[in-house]
């Protein structure tokens, strides 16, 4: 374990060493070295050591003097399982990001902020002790916020990063709260005096409420969603992909790591996440299928996402509480290995994405077209990530949306509780239908972007992104792939998290998933197979004996058709938008010139509102504004004002020790 804390400090250092040199050619792309090389040696060794990993490993590293706090590092199969995505990702983002980022005047504090947000993840991880946690979660927090204002002379960029910062030390807030209330319940900030406290049933769901707050508005599912479609647009492409794929994923982490701190889980936890997960994953899709910009549909699809995950968690959390160790296994494991999984697609979407925008200078869906015929590379990376995330098989994504589904049916049809069938019901349905409105999004996405004919041509794409930015989508499509096809051999990095939160009970049925797994895995290896011959054979029979000729694709007899014919974003989702106009609060706007034929001053424009965002936050910080707008007249900038505050503060303390 200290050989990854090793790594950790050794990225600090380079970063920090590195970060602000030269504008050199090797100087500037060193940095991003150093991360990827670090990154790369310490999921080696993560891998290999992973299998005897115990159960909670913890090491002092230092003896500090800070107040109630330990220099306190431990691992376990929860904490490795999380680094698994982060040091891939950082990896591959850090080999992606110097050709991207190439001639920015930020690029060098930029490689800064970027390693120390690695490292402040990492350190997340690893922390064993509560004050050590939320130093390392500011780390995270204001690292990652400096990266999404990196565009400072872009005003949306820095209105979303201050959105972003806002949020993220509410949350902070909340977490202060809640590690104050677990410190005075146990006497201590340590992790370990944390787990053996007892907690009763009114205090356990207190500290679940808070916890679910803090981590939630990390994690980025409804209601607490409003600053993600906004914070991961604004940041650099591998910067969205490392903030997506799995900076998100430190709420999903923090919430679960405080659920082995309470248990024994209560029932209408369960039930809560499977409804926040439901809504936020429908809700989460149908807000991307009326975005118009490729980054900013991604980022709803990270709602989605993390709704998928709760309700991978929120049903195994219902099935640990009624004592059905298979239904919270499948739960749970199929809530971490979509964990995995969508830190790798969306990490490979979101790096698509910027190859897009690199080549072509837009990321506006509507103003793109044909770019299979420049980009292939690209186009057959994003196809990966696309159909991965749609929960398609012979691709990663299927395999966890599969698990859930697993435990889902088992709670439905074979549990004992009414409760049990109504949690599995609700899951099956909702990643049901997320399921099916993913796929019309991205056939969306990659039809209007990669396929057609270009839609204006004032942009185009002049080639494919440089080979580094090639290297880092592959291996992530590489991923998605190996994972879908060979599940069975990521079970050791799955079952042992997952057993962490369903207990040692659960053990008794790990052959299930295991059975599962395999049985899928080679139905789908033989099922290619199969189909790989059967073309082969069909194809050599159509051709025997015949002349093979090529021809214009019938047209329906019209010869000269124009780009502007072809679908464009709105009208293809148009049906989808329509049918669920209520909760998308979708608008369309015509303009037109009164003529009885269009001219140029017709125009269309079509968008899927975020009522969230403008409905209920926007004016309850509008209000809060308001309120305390008469108080700044006591922050005004002069020293001697402040002084003074000290001063009569220190004699009221003084007064309150002494005399009352």
């Amino acid at each position: 374990m200290p050989y990854i804390v090793y790594a950790v400090v050794v990225v600090l250092a380079g970063v920090i060493g590195l970060g602000f040199r030269g504008e050199n050619r090797a100087q500037k792309y060193l940095p991003a070295a150093v991360i990827s090389l670090c990154s790369f040696l310490t999921l080696i060794y993560l891998l290999w050591t992973f299998r005897w990993i115990e159960p909670d490993t913890v090491v002092r590293l230092i003896n500090w003097q800070l107040p109630f706090a330990g220099m306190v590092a431990g691992i376990d199969p929860l904490s490795a399982f999380f680094l698994i995505p982060l040091l891939i990702l950082a990896a591959c983002c850090s080999l992606y990001g110097p050709r991207y980022f190439s001639g920015h005047p930020a690029g060098r504090s930029h490689w800064f902020f970027f390693g120390l947000l690695l490292s402040g993840m990492v350190m997340v991880l690893l922390a064993r002790n509560g004050v050590l946690f939320i130093l390392a979660w500011e780390i995270m927090s204001l690292s990652s916020f400096f990266l999404v204002i990196t565009d400072k002379k872009n005003p949306p960029a820095m209105r979303a990063g201050w959105i972003y910062f806002v949020t993220a030390h509410i949350g902070t807030a909340f977490l202060l709260a809640l590690f104050f209330l677990f410190a005075a319940l146990s006497g201590s900030f340590d992790f370990v005096a944390w787990k053996g406290a007892q907690y009763g049933g009114g205090t356990a769901d207190v500290l679940f409420i808070f916890a679910l707050v803090a981590f939630g508005l990390k994690a980025g599912f409804i209601p607490f969603h409003v600053w993600l479609p906004l914070a991961h647009p604004s940041a650099p492409s591998h910067v969205s992909a490392l903030m997506s794929g799995i900076m998100i994923k430190m709420g999903i982490y923090g919430l679960l790591r405080i659920l082995t701190f309470i248990v024994p889980y209560h029932a209408w936890w369960g039930a809560l996440l499977i409804a926040l997960g439901g809504v936020s994953g429908v809700l989460g899709v149908l807000f991307a299928i009326g975005q118009h910009d490729i980054k900013r549909l991604l980022a709803y699809h990270s709602v989605e996402n993390i709704g998928i995950i709760l309700l991978g968690i929120g049903i195994g959390i219902t099935g640990a509480a009624y004592g059905s160790n298979v239904i919270a296994l499948f739960g749970f494991a199929g809530g971490l290995l979509h964990v995995l999984n969508h830190a790798l697609f969306k990490g490979l979407l979101f790096l698509g994405a910027g190859a897009v925008i690199r080549q072509t200078g837009s990321g506006e869906i509507d103003n793109l077209g044909g770019l299979i015929k420049t980009m292939p590379r690209t186009a057959l990376f994003f196809l990966v990530g696309s159909v991965a995330i749609c929960g398609l098989p012979f691709f990663n994504g299927f395999i966890s949306e599969l698990l859930i589904y697993a435990a889902g049916i088992t709670g439905a049809v074979h549990a004992s509780s009414p409760a049990l069938s109504i949690a599995g019901v609700a899951g099956i349905v909702s990643l049901a239908l997320i399921g099916g409105l993913a796929a019309a999004c991205f056939t969306k996405v990659f039809g209007i972007v990669f396929l057609g004919e270009p839609r204006t041509k004032t942009i185009g794409a002049p080639g494919d992104v440089p080979a580094p930015m090639v290297w880092a989508m592959a291996l992530l499509a590489a991923f998605c792939i190996i994972i879908g096809m060979g599940s069975p051999f990521i079970l050791p990095f799955l079952i042992r998290p997952a057993l962490v939160l369903a207990g040692p009970a659960a053990e008794a049925v790990t052959d299930s998933i295991t059975s599962l797994t395999m049985t899928v895995s080679v139905m789908l290896c033989s099922f290619v197979i199969t189909a790989a011959l059967v073309a082969g054979l069909v194809k050599v029979f159509l051709r025997k004996g015949r002349t093979v000729t090529r021809a214009a694709t019938w047209d329906c007899g019209y010869s000269r058709p124009e780009p502007s014919m072809q679908y464009t974003a709105s009208s293809f989702a148009a049906p989808i938008v329509d049918h669920f106009k209520i909760p998308l609060a979708a608008h369309k706007k015509i303009l037109s010139d009164g003529k009885l034929f269009p001219g140029i001053a017709w125009s269309f424009h079509s968008e899927a509102e975020d009522w969230f965002l403008t409905r209920l936050y926007s004016p309850a910080l509008e209000l809060f504004d308001r309120l305390f707008a008469s108080l700044r007249w006591f922050q005004n900038g002069k020293a001697g004002q402040y002084v003074l505050y000290i001063a009569i503060t220190l004699f009221c303390l003084i007064v309150w020790k002494f005399f009352l």
